[in-house]
């Protein structure tokens, strides 16, 4: 398997967030990010989140 890049744009408030939660950890931001990404109930979390958002704008 080979390796991409991916580059996000996020806001600063929650770039501070996630330094402190990898800091805590001892962790840099991409690693915090990796391993937040490869934890095995991230599908179920990120669906719930995509359907309470969709809720919210009123798509479904």
């Amino acid at each position: 398997m080979g390796t991409s890049v991916l580059s996000l744009r996020i806001d600063g408030e929650l770039l501070e967030r996630l330094r402190d939660h990898a800091a805590k950890r001892g962790m840099s931001v991409q690693d915090y990010v990796i391993r937040t990404l490869i934890r095995d109930d991230f599908d179920e979390r990120f669906q719930s989140a995509v359907d309470e958002t969709e809720k919210f704008y009123g798509v479904t």
